[in-house]
């Protein structure tokens, strides 16, 4: 008995009406990014594994997925090294390369090779897969696309506006109104951990105060004290455990609070600047909100960080995310190109537009017309006529088989066709066809010379 087929745990197969709704999420988010004058590049699939290793923190590289050798591959690995059972030793001589992680860091390697041919300041969307070898779980798979917009070689403010009115412009389009633009900027983290004198334990701060909407206050604290914080540091830390109000007061109250503190300063004057001007301008559904306890990809972000959150209600993580990293490429040997970016989490808009039934009712629609099939002559002049509606952009087909109309019409009920065509053989005398409307039950005949007035019906 054959063994039953399966799929690796994190992937999934997608069905045509899945794949049409994944489009129509892909469509829109690709169409905002060319009106805001971004160009589409791509890169492989799988990159040298010296691109990805070390750019992602300790926990980001065990994530990878590494590439076996072609060949013999452990042949080539020493009796010392091998029987030693490390894996740390085995991996670079059995490994060379890794499926992507992201596609921030391919996208870093691809402007320092190609730097002579870019123009900058370079503005980029890339829509490809990227793998993690994660635990699979709701809203979280192996498998997955990424769709990012980014811009290197620009240092301005303006660019992170911009990517907030990107987010705006999309989810507005996607009838997903209310998301939540959440903003932070690392130099505030780092203002913060200087103040209360865990500057050495930025890392271990922030990643701990990033949990605060997880494990609570208590949480949190208990984590920085196993960190090797002070309890005195904690103190002075606490009122960002209750950091409250409007936009403008959570500024006033961080104004104070790193005021002592040059890097944080400047920070908190890049959120301002940046709050201030979306404030003055507007947008059209989404929310703006800080929050200091974000601190998403610290490893390389440097300025602003983006986190976007469903609206509320919907129980979902992130679905979006970016910020600013001043110098990306400088680990490839490209010094000072500040760049900024943002990414959008498909996999997870595509849950939430679900959820909240917010995709169009014929947005997995493949078919408008079909033509059903009395017979060879019958089905001769019908593939005529489904032509003819092709060539019109109309989505048309004809049922191959002579086989019973009632089997013919479950078909077209199963496949949701809003049209049927008939062309019996009292049609084919006539030189007619019937169009019967599969959602109100009507019928109406038309002239196989006049097919223009049927068309201009469906439109």
């Amino acid at each position: 008995m054959a063994q039953k087929p399966s799929i690796p745990k994190g992937t999934r197969d997608f069905s045509p009406s899945e794949v049409a709704k994944r489009n129509y999420i892909f469509d829109i988010v690709k169409k905002h990014f060319q009106t805001f004058g971004f160009q589409p590049i791509e890169t492989p699939s799988f990159e040298n594994s010296s691109t990805l290793l070390g750019k992602y923190g300790e926990e980001g590289d065990r994530l990878i997925f590494k590439i076996l050798n072609s060949g013999d591959f452990i042949s080539k690995v020493d009796d010392v090294t091998y029987s030693s059972k490390n894996s740390n030793s085995i991996a670079p001589k059995i490994t060379e390369k890794a499926l992507r992680y992201d596609l921030t860091v391919p996208f870093a390697r691809y402007v320092v090779m190609h730097q002579n041919d870019i123009d900058f300041p370079f503005k980029r969307y890339q829509i490809q897969p990227v793998w993690r070898a994660d635990r699979p779980q709701k809203g979280r798979f192996r498998e997955f696309y990424q769709c990012d917009a980014d811009v290197v070689g620009s240092n301005s403010l303006l660019q992170e506006i911009e990517f907030i009115q990107l987010y705006d412009a999309v989810f507005t389009d996607l009838k997903l109104e209310g998301a939540t633009i959440k903003l932070n900027n690392r130099k505030i983290l780092s203002g913060i951990a200087e103040t209360i004198g865990a500057k050495n334990l930025l890392i271990d701060f922030t990643v701990a105060l990033d949990k605060l909407d997880k494990i609570g206050e208590e949480g949190v604290v208990k984590e920085m004290l196993s960190k090797g914080i002070s309890p005195e540091s904690i103190e002075k830390v606490s009122p960002l455990f209750s950091l409250s109000g409007s936009n403008t007061e959570q500024l006033a109250a961080l104004k104070q609070l790193l005021a002592s503190s040059e890097e944080g300063s400047t920070g908190v004057e890049e959120l301002s600047f940046i709050i201030e001007t979306i404030e003055a301008m507007g947008l059209q559904s989404a929310n703006l909100a800080i929050d200091v306890t974000l601190a998403r990809g610290l490893n390389y972000y440097t300025g602003a960080i983006f986190e976007v959150s469903p609206p509320e209600g919907v129980k979902m993580g992130s679905i979006g995310g970016g910020g600013r990293y001043d110098d990306l490429t400088g680990i490839f040997g490209l010094k000072d190109v500040s760049g900024v970016g943002i990414s959008f989490g498909l996999d997870r808009i595509y849950m939430v537009l679900e959820e909240l039934g917010v995709f169009p009712d014929a947005v997995d629609q493949s078919l408008e017309v079909l033509c059903l099939n009395f017979g060879d002559n019958e089905a001769i002049s019908a593939l005529k006529l489904v032509s003819s509606l092709r060539k019109s952009g109309i989505k048309a087909d004809l049922y191959p088989s002579n086989v019973k109309i009632q089997k013919q019409m479950k078909y077209a009920n199963n496949r949701k066709v809003p049209f049927v065509i008939l062309i019996g053989e009292q049609e084919l005398n006539e030189n007619s066809f019937v169009v019967k409307n599969m959602v109100e039950g009507s019928q109406e005949k038309y002239s196989l010379n006049t097919i223009d007035n049927f068309i201009t019906s469906l439109k």
